[in-house]
């Protein structure tokens, strides 16, 4: 069995409660990364109705780049992040996982949000009283038997992050047909009160 950290580095985000914000035109803007955009990245979906926060600093802080690996920690599950997000800044909520030649980024995705084994590893840690966490030292310490070929992760890893949007186009045009019939049925439920 091989622990994660033996095939990647892990790159803590900034502390928010650290991180002196001054006002619009004082410092430098950064969009904070999010849950939202997490899904997003992991989706290949824009979710346009909502905003990312922004907050302006002139402090050293920890910033995204298209193509890195995130795991957040409040939802325990990881993603690539996508040209989008490149630049935003993400705080102690999230972790930057750098794997190297050895393991596929989208292999690495695989893993952490759909291996069964992986994810019971994840789910036995999670710590907090009232608000469930995940830990980087969780992280570290999860063990899996070994690493395919490269070839077979690189499509293991595709053929995962295809099949999540897919299955999000799905989710999405149920939504949208849900809402139309509703908007439909509320309008001939007003048209029959007459």
């Amino acid at each position: 069995m091989y622990e994660l950290k033996k095939y990647v580095r892990f790159m803590s985000g900034s502390p928010q409660f650290r991180i002196v914000e001054l006002s619009r035109g004082q410092a430098k803007e950064y969009e904070m990364y999010s849950q939202k955009d997490l899904m997003e990245d992991l989706t290949g979906i824009e979710d346009n109705c909502e905003t990312s926060k922004k907050i302006y600093t002139n402090d050293i802080v920890s910033t995204l780049d298209a193509g890195d690996t995130v795991f957040s920690l409040i939802s325990g599950y990881a993603c690539v992040v996508g040209e989008a997000h490149k630049g935003f800044l993400y705080t102690q909520n999230y972790i930057k996982i750098c794997p190297n030649e050895n393991l596929d980024p989208s292999f690495l995705v695989y893993l952490l949000n759909q291996d069964r084994k992986v994810r019971k590893q994840l789910r036995s840690g999670l710590q907090g009283s009232s608000v469930l966490k995940y830990t980087l030292k969780q992280l570290k310490e999860i063990r899996f038997p070994s690493l395919p070929l490269l070839e077979i992760q690189r499509g293991i890893g595709e053929v995962y992050l295809k099949q999540t949007r897919v299955e999000a186009l799905k989710k999405r045009k149920a939504e949208e047909e849900k809402l139309l019939i509703f908007s439909r049925l509320e309008e001939i439920y007003e048209r029959t009160c007459i």
